[in-house]
């Protein structure tokens, strides 16, 4: 593996969440919650790499049977704490991409927000297992920073093969129907990590 900031993906991150506040607020992504519609109450739901949990446990509040995982077992530990304080259940596992147990057919929503330390490759397979383990009819709700995010540099890895372009995604997810695909810039305020002018990309789709 190259020696790159997540090479050492577990100790880079238990590192990062080891500090009392947390890193990206404990808030839900803002192009996650502008899409509560899409939920419905009783569904399974899926927060891919969900750090210290204010996705995960922004789902469970929606009525949703939540899975999470997160390669870092500091961040499971403040994830848990984040949901006791929400009083809502989620079933938080550590546990990397390549290793999560992705059941075919087994969610009704997946959802990967700024989940870009993955190289190609494994963001290929990441990609694949997302869409393999959606219900048919489940959405896949996903975010994250263009290239032109290496000028804003207010978050994210500085690293252009991790980042989203549009082409990237629609080659990605050519089996889903998207029915939402924004490209735009926006005033992030999610902790102190996703902080400032940003340049995101929004995505929803159907299998």
């Amino acid at each position: 593996m190259t020696n790159t900031p997540f090479s050492q993906a577990s100790q880079t991150w238990d590192q990062r969440f080891s500090q009392p506040d947390f890193l990206f607020g404990t808030e839900p992504n803002v192009y996650l919650a502008s899409h509560r519609s899409l939920f419905t109450s009783g569904g399974r739901a899926l927060a891919v790499a969900d750090g210290e949990g204010r996705n995960s446990v922004w789902l469970a509040t929606q009525g949703l049977a939540v899975d999470a995982f997160d390669i870092s077992a500091i961040g499971v530990a403040k994830a848990k704490q984040l949901a006791q304080g929400a009083g809502v259940a989620v079933n938080f596992n550590v546990c990397d991409c390549d290793s999560w147990p992705w059941a075919p057919q087994a969610y009704d929503y997946v959802v990967a927000i700024f989940v870009q330390f993955a190289e190609p490759e494994m963001r290929r397979r990441l990609f694949a297992n997302m869409i393999a383990t959606l219900k048919p009819g489940g959405h896949l709700i996903l975010q994250g920073y263009t290239p032109k995010q290496l000028e804003y540099n207010t978050g994210g890895p500085r690293i252009l093969g991790h980042l989203y372009t549009e082409e990237l995604l629609r080659s990605e997810f050519a089996e889903l129907q998207i029915i939402d695909l924004q490209v735009y810039d926006a005033v992030l305020d999610e902790g102190k990590q996703h902080h400032g002018p940003s340049a995101l990309i929004g995505m929803v789709a159907r299998k």
